[in-house]
C-alpha cells in the first residue's frame, strides 16, 4: 500500500484546503497556476475525487510544503502565517517573506523531532498580562523577576539565543531577511514559542530584538509580533516590550555597579565610556546611552546630542577596543542553506531511513544537490568530532 493510500482521504482534502488558504490563494488561482481545471481542484478539496500522487506533488510544491508534511502522521498542521496576517505591519511582501521563513523552519523542525521521537523542552515563563498602570514600571519589575528566576542576578546575558533555546525551549532562527525586519515571534501550542532574528543586522542589534520579542511573548504570547525598522508601532504592548528588553539586558543595579569602574578618574561621560559599557552588556551604543538616560545618570537627549556631534564611529570603537572582536557564529550559520540543528535532524532521519532524500528535499525546501551538500558537510563534521583523542604522556 502506498503512502497516499494509508491516509484518510478526508485528512488529505482538509490539509490541501488548509495549505491553499495559508498562501492566500483562491481555488481559481491555484488551479490556473498548475494547469488544473477548477472543477478538478474543487472535487479534490471536497473529497469527491481522490488526489493522485503526481497531482499532490504539484499542489504541495505550489503551496511551499512537502508531500510528507501532508501524509505523515507525525506532521504538524499549523500555520503561523495566519497568526501574523492580522497584524497591521504584516501587509506587504517584506513581512510576508519573513513569515514564510519562520513558518517553514518551525514546521520542518517539529516534524523531524516527532519522527525521531525527540521531546523539546517546554519551560517558558508564565504569561504576564499588561496592567493598566505604568507599563515601564511593570516591565522593569517583570524583567528583574525573570532574571532572578533564571539565577542571572546582575550578570550580563552573553548569549541570549542559547538562553532562549536551552532554558525555555524557544525555537530561535537567525536568518538573512530584508533589513526592514528586525525580528518576528509567535506562539503555537504544537510548535511552542518561535522567534526569527535578522542575520543581516549586527549581533548587538539582534540581541536587543530578541529581548524585545521575549517581552512580546511574555506579555501576550498568543499574539504574533513583527518588529520593523520602517513602521513604528505606538501602543502599550510595544512600550512594554521595549522596557522589558532594556531591563532584561541592562538591569539598573548592574549598570550602576559597572559605571564607577568604567568612568573612574573622569567627571563626565565620554565616547570611550559608552563603547566599553555597550560591549560589556552586548547592546548598541544608542541603547546604552538611552538606558543611562532612563536611570537618570545622564540627561534626556544625550544620545541626540552625541549623534549630532559625530556619534560613535567604527574608528572610535577601534581606538578603544583595539583589535578586539567578537566572532558572530550565528551570522555564519545563517549562510547555510538551512539551520545547523535542522540539518542535523534531517541527517538523523536520513540515517535511520525515516525519510528519503526526496522527502527531505521537499520538507526543507532544498533541491537534491543542496540537500546532499548539507548531509555531506554534517557527515564530515561528525566524523571529525568523533575522532579519537591523542593523549601525550
Amino acid at each position: 500500500m502506498g503512502a497516499l493510500e494509508k491516509v484518510s482521504a478526508s485528512d488529505v482534502d482538509h490539509h490541501l484546503r488548509w495549505a491553499r488558504d495559508s498562501v492566500r490563494m483562491t481555488q481559481q488561482e491555484a488551479a490556473s497556476k498548475i494547469g488544473f481545471a477548477l472543477a478538478r481542484l474543487v472535487a479534490i478539496e471536497r473529497g469527491n475525487r481522490r488526489v493522485q500522487m503526481n497531482e499532490l506533488r504539484q499542489l504541495v510544491r505550489l503551496y511551499g510544503l512537502s508531500v510528507n508534511a501532508l501524509l505523515c502522521q507525525e506532521a504538524v498542521h499549523v500555520d503561523l502565517a495566519l497568526r501574523f496576517r492580522r497584524l497591521p505591519n504584516a501587509d506587504d511582501e517584506v513581512a510576508d517573506e519573513s513569515v514564510k521563513i519562520i513558518s517553514r523552519l518551525a514546521k520542518a523542525e517539529v516534524e523531524l523531532e516527532n519522527l525521531l521521537g525527540i521531546k523539546r523542552i517546554k519551560n517558558f515563563p508564565p504569561e504576564r498580562q499588561i496592567s493598566c498602570d505604568d507599563v515601564k514600571v511593570q516591565a522593569e519589575q517583570d524583567a528583574l523577576e525573570l532574571r532572578q528566576r533564571l539565577g542571572l542576578g546582575n550578570a550580563p546575558i552573553k548569549d541570549i539565543v542559547t538562553l532562549l533555546e536551552m532554558e525555555w525551549g524557544v525555537r530561535v532562527y537567525v536568518r538573512r531577511v530584508d533589513c526592514r525586519i528586525s525580528g518576528l515571534s509567535a506562539h503555537d501550542e504544537a510548535l511552542g514559542p518561535c522567534m526569527l532574528l535578522n542575520a543581516n543586522h549586527p549581533k548587538e542589534r539582534r540581541i536587543q530584538s530578541a529581548a524585545h520579542q521575549c517581552g512580546r511573548l511574555i506579555s501576550n504570547r498568543n499574539k504574533a509580533s513583527i518588529l520593523r525598522t520602517d513602521k513604528t508601532a505606538n501602543d502599550r504592548e510595544k512600550h512594554y516590550a521595549d522596557a522589558f528588553g532594556n531591563a532584561f539586558l541592562m538591569p539598573p543595579r548592574a549598570v550602576m555597579q559597572k559605571l564607577p569602574e568604567t568612568i573612574i578618574g573622569s567627571d563626565k561621560l565620554t565616547r570611550r565610556h559608552v563603547i566599553v559599557l555597550a560591549r560589556f552588556f552586548d547592546v548598541t551604543h544608542e541603547a546604552m546611552v538611552r538606558r543611562l538616560e532612563e536611570i537618570g545618570f545622564v540627561k534626556t537627549g544625550t544620545w541626540e546630542r552625541l549623534r549630532d556631534n559625530g556619534g560613535i564611529t567604527d574608528q572610535h570603537v577601534k581606538q578603544v577596543l583595539g583589535g578586539l572582536s567578537v566572532v558572530d557564529e550565528q551570522k555564519a550559520d545563517a549562510n547555510r542553506p538551512t539551520t545547523l540543528r535542522l540539518g542535523a535532524l534531517a541527517a538523523a532521519a536520513h540515517r535511520q531511513e525515516l525519510l528519503t532524500e526526496e522527502q527531505l528535499s521537499e520538507l526543507l525546501g532544498l533541491d537534491r544537490i543542496e540537500l546532499r551538500e548539507v548531509l555531506d558537510d554534517l557527515e564530515i563534521e561528525e566524523n571529525e568530532a568523533d575522532a579519537p583523542l591523542i593523549l601525550f604522556a
